[in-house]
């Protein structure tokens, strides 16, 4: 059983900054990419950042140059750094990964619970 765990959420005010973290773990032979998306109320789930070993990084315009992802492959953890915080960035953040958990298993995707970032004064 695969399980990813976010953490790093919570309360921040405009211009602030915050680092989530997501953990992968249990059975896993694997992880092609990770990432982040995000799901505001109202608002659909959008992509916000993602890293592979095939493209690199991958930004959503609307956070270019203030977030940047990276990941720890020995721990099999991604993070999300996040700097000058809008009151627009306020969603839920949910951490993506595509792993393979064995040499004959398939390649799927998993998902986080989520992680409530509020930017507000």
């Amino acid at each position: 059983q695969v399980q990813l765990v976010e953490s790093g959420g919570g309360l921040v005010q405009p211009g602030g900054s915050l680092r989530l973290s997501c953990a992968a773990s249990g059975s896993i032979f694997s992880i092609n990419g990770m990432g982040w998306y995000r799901q505001a109320p109202g608002k659909e789930r959008e992509l916000v950042a993602q890293i592979t070993r095939r493209t690199g990084t991958n930004y959503a315009d609307s956070v270019k140059g203030r977030f940047t992802i990276s990941r720890d492959n020995a721990r099999n953890t991604a993070y999300l750094q996040m700097n000058s915080l809008k009151p627009e960035d306020t969603a839920v953040y949910i951490c993506n990964a595509i792993i393979q958990r064995g040499y004959y298993s398939d390649v799927l995707d998993y998902w986080g619970k989520g992680t409530l970032v509020t930017v507000s004064s």
